[in-house]
């Protein structure tokens, strides 16, 4: 008869949730006001259209670049998986490529960071 033993050391440990998605916050706050669409839609499960799909993913990738998040502390505030965070911030990097879109990004990122000089933002 075949026994199946596990040490404690085969099991991988699972880790934790981040509890600590606040931080984001302030990225969904920022797109939600300058896209004019609502914080629920940026942290909806469903995909939604395309504008909406933008707007999360730049708000993602400045929770990532501006405020320090990791790609699971924003994955768990937006309700994604972090390859999806890691997908959406390679898609604003890209973007970036655009003079009109790279200007419009870094006007977001000098308010983010205006916000962490005045010490109503911590990044990580």
């Amino acid at each position: 008869m075949f026994q199946l033993f596990l040490s404690a050391q085969a099991i991988p440990a699972l880790s934790a949730p981040s509890i600590n998605t606040g931080a984001c916050d302030a990225a969904i706050a920022l797109i939600a006001r300058e896209k004019r669409i609502p914080v629920r839609l940026l942290t909806h499960r469903s995909r939604c259209r395309m504008g909406t799909a933008r707007a999360r993913q730049l708000a993602m990738y400045l929770s990532h670049v501006i405020l320090g998040c990791t790609l699971r502390e924003i994955g768990d505030a937006f309700g994604r998986d972090r390859t999806t965070v890691s997908y959406a911030c390679a898609v604003i990097e890209d973007l970036r490529d655009d003079p009109g879109f790279d200007e419009d990004v870094s006007g977001l990122e000098r308010q983010l960071e205006a916000q962490l000089d005045a010490g109503t933002l911590h990044a990580h």
